[in-house]
């Protein structure tokens, strides 16, 4: 699938939004890609999932025995890449504002992990959740995401596999050019504003 093919299936979804939006990272944006809309089809998230597990190392598809999403925009992802590693997929909450895994789920000492989000941003989110998943016992062998959207500038301290990289500009919101700054800001993401 090539980063043509990947954007088509955003804009066939109306996934691909433009105005002025918060970022769950707390920076603002002119593009929004709203991996929820995209994920609604669960035939289109199979062939996202399945077309990013293709380009994953015969390495490390080859260690995974899991799939660790964060919640909440994780666990459609999460879940699909699991289904096309064949393996379980667990997600990680924030009941106390500290990613855990609960209901029940559980890694075994040493389990060889993909942590798998559907957009990584500054990738906070994905280095919270790899220590919540070490902290369970298991070991991230790699990361994934569907989107990329710092387009290879976040280091989450594991190899790091995007379907897509996008070299989206976000700016914090002290910093916003003019012409973002003209637009009322929206807040796509699932945490509060």
């Amino acid at each position: 699938m090539s980063e043509a093919d990947v954007l088509a299936e955003f804009r066939a979804a109306d996934a691909l939004l433009e105005g002025h939006f918060v970022l769950s990272s707390g920076l603002h944006s002119p593009r929004y890609l709203q991996c929820a809309r995209v994920l609604m089809d669960p035939r289109r998230g199979a062939r996202l999932a399945e077309a990013l597990a293709a380009r994953l190392p015969a390495a490390v598809r080859g260690q995974v025995t899991a799939v660790v999403s964060p919640a909440m925009g994780g666990v459609i992802a999460g879940q699909e890449m699991a289904r096309a590693l064949g393996v379980e997929a667990m997600f990680l909450e924030r009941p106390t504002g500290v990613f855990e895994l609960r209901r029940g789920f559980r890694l075994v000492a040493g389990q060889r992990v993909l942590m798998m989000e559907d957009v990584v941003t500054t990738g906070l989110s994905s280095r919270e959740a790899i220590a919540a998943i070490a902290a369970a016992g298991g070991e991230t062998v790699a990361a994934a995401a569907l989107v990329d959207r710092s387009n290879g500038a976040a280091d989450l301290g594991v190899p790091f596999f995007p379907l897509i990289r996008l070299d989206v500009p976000s700016y914090p919101a002290d910093a916003l050019p003019a012409e973002l700054a003209a637009i009322p800001a929206t807040k796509p993401g699932s945490r509060a504003a």
